[in-house]
């Protein structure tokens, strides 16, 4: 890159509009400047090529003299049609907050979100997002409009991490479009009680859409960095435990291990791709992601 995007990772430039923005254009204008991208596909202004009908088609784009010629039903794909619609589903619970080298798994987690939501803007894609915890619930409806990114930030900057997962979420149910065809990020520390998250992530899912599960962990958490005696403190219940660094460290990873591969296997069996992001982690790897995510629809 052209610059250090991690210079501009700290709490004062993500907590503004225009630092956010600025933050998320130059990680993903670094990334592009990279790549090769070829001409994008639509449906609207210049024939590229066929693709076969599917169910719901507008019929006025189906090709009747390939018909003709091969009895087959073949539809121009062109511009609009490579349009999408991106929603980030945000788990904003208090566990989000937990800290390592001055930056949170919440801060973190809008970092990755306005820079995905930046790159989707540029494709063209209707963005949305909706953040929760039992406090609190954040929304931005995805619609095609000149201020929309704009209106994204605004309320992804004033996302705070308050309580826990709430127990029921008939908001995202009522808002969740099953029949469309759509690319859903949800963004987590993955910490559940039971299977709360699991459900609702597993819910989501259809025959037309792609859902994607980030998990955000830091890492002195995935690797417990820690030595001595330490009081561990849960951010949501706040209950504490004293525990030797040194005896608790095996069992630790033994159980993080167990649960991060359960949860992990249950997701790719019903078709939902997982990948674990660590703090500080590289923004590009999940631009790549994107991409790669969003050609599945197209």
């Amino acid at each position: 890159m052209k610059q250090d995007y991690k210079e501009l990772v700290q709490a004062k430039i993500i907590n503004s509009l225009s630092g956010l923005s600025l933050l998320a254009r130059v990680v993903v204008d670094g990334y592009l400047s990279g790549q090769n991208h070829s001409r994008r596909v639509g449906s609207g202004l210049e024939f590229s090529q066929y693709r076969g009908y599917e169910l719901g088609d507008d019929l006025r784009l189906l090709d009747w003299k390939m018909l003709a010629r091969s009895g087959r039903y073949y539809m121009k794909q062109s511009e609009i049609d490579t349009h999408i619609t991106v929603k980030f589903f945000l788990d904003s619970s208090k566990s989000m907050l937990h800290q390592e080298k001055q930056l949170s798994k919440l801060q973190f987690a809008k970092v990755l979100i306005a820079s995905l939501a930046y790159l989707a803007d540029k494709q063209g894609d209707k963005i949305g997002l909706f953040a929760l915890n039992d406090m609190q619930f954040n929304s931005v409806l995805p619609v095609l409009h000149k201020q929309q990114y704009k209106r994204f930030l605004h309320e992804l900057i004033g996302v705070e991490g308050k309580g826990k997962w709430p127990n029921t979420v008939n908001e995202i149910d009522k808002i969740h479009n099953r029949g469309g065809k759509e690319l859903l990020f949800f963004i987590t520390d993955f910490y559940e009680n039971s299977s709360e998250l699991t459900n609702l992530i597993t819910r989501l899912k259809t025959s037309r859409n792609e859902v994607v599960l980030l998990q955000i962990m830091g890492e002195d958490e995935l690797n417990f960095n820690y030595k001595g005696h330490v009081i561990f403190e849960d951010l949501e219940t706040k209950n504490k435990v004293k525990v030797d660094a040194k005896i608790a460290k095996d069992n630790y990873l033994k159980q993080l291990s167990e649960a991060m591969n359960t949860n992990k296997n249950k997701l790719l069996s019903n078709d939902i791709a997982y990948h674990l992001f660590k703090i500080n982690d590289p923004i590009e790897n999940a631009l790549n992601l994107f991409l790669k995510q969003r050609n599945r629809l197209l």
